[in-house]
């Protein structure tokens, strides 16, 4: 399982400041994101996942030239999320450096956007779904209905996407419904990504043994709450 290090973006600089020698009072504090994705890519990360905070609340991508700054330094795959919400959303962020696209869960019911925006990112692209219950069933829906996670999945499996982050997945009680997905996800040829939720390497091996492809961590690895290179180790 991939441990994948997260940064939220705003205003071009990483939300949460790292410092990782903050116990000891080694080294210097930073919000610039690239010294910190090029410490954790230094660590071992072979992903990044970037989340454009501001572009979240605009409908638009807003950190683009962090996002390039960020490309520019390090030669690992970056993954964004936040603010894409359009096939001309998605040129922009591969234009800026970005290898892979999440797109927020509204995109399900919007199938012509779906569309568009997998001929540009094709399996480069993934959705983001909220799995827990009572998001899960009280979000609009523009169907009769609101859909079940396990037919979810294999609806957006058929219409060609090949990637889920699962956000705030990753709590204590997530173990089974994480198997029970990665299971189906499998079934369906498609990747699953847990994102948040996690506070402690026991965590992280619960979702290992669930059998998810990957885990999105932020402020957990950016505050030292989980030391980056054990995390990789329990998940190995």
């Amino acid at each position: 399982m991939d441990v994948i290090p997260a940064i939220d973006l705003a205003g071009g600089r990483s939300r949460v400041v790292f410092w990782p020698g903050v116990a000891s009072g080694v080294g210097a504090p930073t919000d610039r994101p690239e010294r910190i994705v090029e410490r954790f890519v230094g660590l071992g990360a072979r992903v990044v996942h970037l989340v454009d905070v501001d572009g979240a609340r605009a409908g638009a991508p807003a950190n683009l030239e962090a996002v390039g700054r960020i490309a520019a330094t390090v030669a690992v795959p970056l993954q964004i999320a936040g603010g894409l919400e359009a096939a001309d959303h998605v040129r922009l962020a591969f234009a800026a450096g970005a290898t892979r696209v999440v797109l927020a869960m509204a995109v399900i019911d919007e199938p012509e956007v779906l569309r568009d925006c997998l001929e540009v990112a094709g399996d480069w692209l993934a959705v983001g779904i909220d799995p827990r219950p009572e998001r899960f069933a009280a979000f609009p829906w523009r169907r009769p209905s609101p859909p079940t996670l396990e037919g979810l999945i294999g609806e957006l499996a058929h219409r060609g996407v090949r990637r889920l982050v699962l956000s705030h997945g990753g709590g204590p009680d997530a173990g089974g419904v994480a198997a029970r997905l990665a299971e189906l996800a499998r079934q369906h040829d498609v990747d699953l990504l847990v994102a948040g939720g996690v506070a402690d390497l026991d965590g992280v091996r619960r979702l290992r043994d669930a059998g998810v492809s990957g885990l999105i961590l932020g402020e957990a690895l950016l505050s030292g709450a989980i030391d980056y290179p054990a995390a990789l180790k329990a998940a190995a």
